[in-house]
């Protein structure tokens, strides 16, 4: 009997997973069902703020059809009510069941929603799995809260974006681009303050603010202010903070951070934390039989961690981990379900870094990893010894870098208008990789006239979520691909969270001045 695997979640990891397990399908080893609350096909959702401002089209964001995944059980519009683990059953809403023998949880996570004044909830959403909030305030979550954005982009109206991380504002400079106009209000001097330290943030602020776009930093949310409209819904008219500030718009869009998806798994009495606690062959802590894969998956030991009530680390946040995970496990099941002589047992799944933090948009480059908080002039405790820190800063012409180092290995990094010095820390960071002695050679690489492939060579990494190289990407464009896109098709570079589509287009270019 072909073993049945049942994904629930049709985000672009369980997506990747079952397209890997298409083999298994076609061989008879397996059966795969995957379930997917929305009704629209399966897209990528990290690429719809570039959907939400016209820079993208719901085709170039769509992952795959029913029709692509021949051989697979896509269900669309099924939402899973709960799991039972003993009849080994998955429970819809509609109250069919579907049976499993492997069941892989790829439920993503949920955005965060503060507690607002005057914020309403207004029942379920069609998917039932969020909430309906106030007219004219959405998380940019889903399509039809990019469809929200775009009605207000289109006409020039005023986007207020609370949250000043990565998609806050990324979302905010592509409003910006887009002629919309943007207002960023957060709490805290600086904009991603996770990522830059002050001379970057800096330097972003100045471009953010020459773009268009008004920072509004030391905001404590408290509430906001709707007005009803002649059709008796109220919708979003202002932000309000907790010292008074008035910050009025057509929309607010929340940017406070997401939280894993693990409604499912805890009511199957599942143990989770910041998500489902799974071992390093993914599997749930509570059940072999479960996986966790994604957003929703918090891998630990569960020999060293198992009686902590508090479990270090959690999920990544990007969806390359999320890809290097479904890959591995679809690896790994046919490794245990095929012909051990034809089917390599993958390597163990290795711990995943941080990883490389990529802003995307067209008014500024900007790069970061590990830890960039040291201050190099600031006094040193007793006993204690401090990262080597390099800074270059040049806030002229907005460019700045600045790399931290341990026994001369790159711990941390950031770079500000400077993508070719950008792209070689990533991959001596990603690698454990040691700085140059002169540490200004890496500067040389932004000079107009320095050649456009960085010194780490045909093996540097372009695309990080997808783990595809210099080389490859060459390859692609010597077989015939002329675009972004046709390289994507190729490649799947430039398909996850869009941060490498520029350098790409650079190497295009590159190559197309080479053979003119």
């Amino acid at each position: 009997m072909p073993e049945r695997i049942v994904v629930v979640g049709a985000g672009p990891v369980g997506i990747r997973f079952a397209e890997e397990l298409l083999p298994l399908v076609n061989s008879g080893r397996a059966t795969v069902t995957v379930l997917g609350a929305e009704t629209a096909d399966p897209y990528n959702r990290v690429l719809l703020a570039e959907l939400a401002v016209g820079e993208a089209t719901a085709a170039e964001l769509t992952l795959t059809t029913g029709a692509a995944l021949a051989g697979i059980d896509l269900r669309l519009g099924a939402r899973v009510e709960r799991i039972d683990r003993d009849a080994r059953l998955v429970v819809l809403a509609d109250g069919t069941v579907c049976g499993y023998d492997r069941l892989v949880l790829a439920t993503g996570a949920r955005p965060i929603v503060p507690s607002l004044d005057g914020l309403e909830t207004r029942g379920p959403d069609d998917t039932g799995l969020d909430t309906r909030l106030t007219g004219g305030v959405c998380v940019l979550r889903d399509l039809s809260d990019a469809a929200q954005v775009r009605a207000v982009v289109e006409r020039g109206g005023r986007v207020v974006v609370l949250g000043a991380g990565v998609l806050g504002i990324e979302l905010a400079m592509l409003l910006a681009d887009a002629g919309a106009v943007p207002s960023v209000a957060h709490f805290g001097p600086i904009p991603m303050p996770r990522q830059l330290d002050r001379g970057s943030a800096s330097i972003l602020s100045a471009a953010l603010g020459a773009a268009g776009v008004v920072l509004v930093p030391h905001t404590r949310a408290a509430g906001v202010i709707g007005v009803e409209g002649a059709d008796g819904i109220r919708r979003f008219s202002a932000l309000v903070s907790s010292d008074g500030k008035r910050i009025h718009g057509d929309l607010l869009v929340l940017s406070c951070g997401v939280r894993a998806r693990t409604e499912l798994a805890e009511a199957a009495g599942l143990r989770v934390d910041a998500g489902v606690l799974v071992d390093h062959e993914l599997r749930s802590w509570s059940d072999p039989r479960i996986h966790a894969i994604g957003d929703c998956a918090h891998v630990a030991d569960p020999v060293v961690h198992r009686h902590e009530r508090r479990v270090p680390g959690g999920p990544a946040g990007l969806v390359g981990p999320g890809w290097r995970q479904a890959s591995w496990l679809a690896a790994s099941i046919a490794a245990e379900l095929g012909d051990h002589r034809d089917t390599a047992v993958p390597a163990p799944l290795a711990d995943e870094q941080p990883g490389v933090v990529v802003l995307k948009g067209e008014l500024v480059d900007i790069a970061s990893a590990g830890d960039v908080s040291a201050d190099p002039f600031a006094p040193l405790p007793a006993g204690e010894s401090a990262p080597g820190i390099a800074v270059w800063a040049d806030p002229e012409h907005g460019t700045y870098v600045k790399m931290a180092t341990r026994d001369g290995i790159l711990t941390g990094f950031v770079a500000v208008g400077m993508p070719r010095a950008a792209a070689e820390l990533s991959v001596l960071y990603l690698r454990g990789g040691e700085l140059p002695a002169d540490r200004s050679l890496l500067l040389r690489l932004d000079d107009p006239d320095a050649d456009a492939l960085a010194p780490a060579g045909r093996d540097a990494t372009v695309c990080i979520c997808n783990a595809v190289t210099v080389e490859g990407i060459e390859t692609a464009i010597d077989s015939g691909c002329g675009s972004v896109a046709a390289i994507g098709q190729s490649t799947r570079a430039g398909t996850g969270c869009g941060g490498c589509r520029a350098r790409i287009a650079e190497m295009l270019h590159a190559h197309a001045g080479a053979t003119a």
